[in-house]
C-alpha cells in the first residue's frame, strides 16, 4: 500500500508519517519501482503502536526503544509522564482556582490576582476610566517588579485599602486628585498630598516595611518604569503631588 492509504488506515495525515520518517520511529519502506513507498500491515501496525505511545503522552524521541522491543518495558518513562501529568493537573487547578476568584469578585481578567478583589471593589470610586486605567495598569507593574518575595506585602496593602473605612475615603481623594489639572495652585497640591499621606500613612508603611531591607532585584533595579508611566500619563499638577507624597512618606 502507499502512503495515503495507510494514513487513511491508521487515522494519521501522510505529513505524519513523512515526519516519523525524519525522527527514526519509523523505518523508510522500499520503493516500487515507479518510485512511491510500498507500506505493508507490519508498518500499519507500528503506525498504531506509535498512536497508541502518543495519547499516553510518551516524545516520539522515547519511543524506539519501546517500539523495538528492546527489553525497556517503559516503567520509568510512565512514571516520568505520569508525574508531569500531575504537575499539570496542579497548575491547572490552581489556575482554575484563580478565575473563579476573578470572576467572583468581577475584576479585570488581567488584574494580578492578589489584588483583583481590591480592583472590584474600588471600580466605584474612580471618577474616571483613564485613572481607573492608571491604577490598574500601575499594579500590573509594581506587582511584576515585587515579584513573589513582595506580593505577601503588596496583598495585605490592597487588602487593606479594601477595608470599609477607607473606600470612602479613597473615592474622595480619586476625585480631587482627578481634578488636578496643569493650572491647579501649588497649595491645592500641597492640600491633596497631605490629606493623602494622613488617610494612607499606616497602609503604606505597612508596604514599606514589608519590602524595606529586602528589595526585590527587579524593584530595585526597574523602579524607574514607574516613574515613566507617572510622566507619560499624568499631567504636571498630579506627578507633583505624587513626588509630595513619596517625599513625605520618605521622611514619615
Amino acid at each position: 500500500m502507499r502512503s495515503g492509504e495507510l494514513a487513511r488506515i491508521a487515522g494519521v495525515s501522510v505529513r505524519a508519517l513523512r515526519h516519523y520518517h525524519q525522527v527514526g520511529v519509523l523505518d523508510e519502506p522500499p520503493r516500487s519501482s515507479n518510485g512511491y513507498r510500498r507500506y505493508g500491515v507490519r508498518d500499519v501496525i507500528r503506525v498504531l503502536r506509535i498512536k497508541r505511545l502518543a495519547a499516553l503522552g510518551v516524545p516520539l524521541e522515547r519511543m524506539p526503544s519501546l517500539l523495538d522491543d528492546s527489553g525497556d518495558d517503559g516503567a520509568d518513562v510512565l512514571d516520568r509522564i505520569d508525574a508531569e501529568l500531575a504537575a499539570e493537573i496542579d497548575r491547572l487547578t490552581r489556575r482554575r482556582r484563580l478565575i473563579a476568584m476573578i470572576r467572583a469578585v468581577g475584576a479585570p481578567p488581567d488584574s494580578p490576582p492578589e489584588t483583583a478583589r481590591f480592583l472590584a471593589l474600588a471600580a466605584g470610586s474612580y471618577p474616571s476610566f483613564e485613572l481607573a486605567a492608571f491604577d490598574r495598569d500601575q499594579t500590573v507593574l509594581l506587582s511584576h517588579l515585587l515579584g513573589d518575595s513582595g506580593m505577601p506585602g503588596m496583598q495585605r496593602f490592597y487588602e487593606r485599602l479594601s477595608a470599609p473605612d477607607l473606600l470612602p475615603a479613597l473615592a474622595s481623594l480619586n476625585l480631587r486628585f482627578a481634578a488636578l489639572d496643569p493650572a491647579a495652585s501649588p497649595e491645592e497640591i500641597t492640600a491633596f498630598a497631605e490629606d493623602f499621606t494622613a488617610a494612607f500613612a499606616p497602609v503604606v508603611q505597612d508596604l514599606t516595611d514589608t519590602v524595606q531591607g529586602a528589595v526585590p532585584h527587579l524593584l530595585e533595579e526597574y523602579s524607574f518604569l514607574l516613574d515613566d508611566y507617572c510622566a507619560a500619563v499624568l499631567n504636571p499638577a498630579q506627578q507633583q503631588a505624587l513626588a509630595l507624597i513619596g517625599s513625605r512618606f520618605a521622611t514619615d
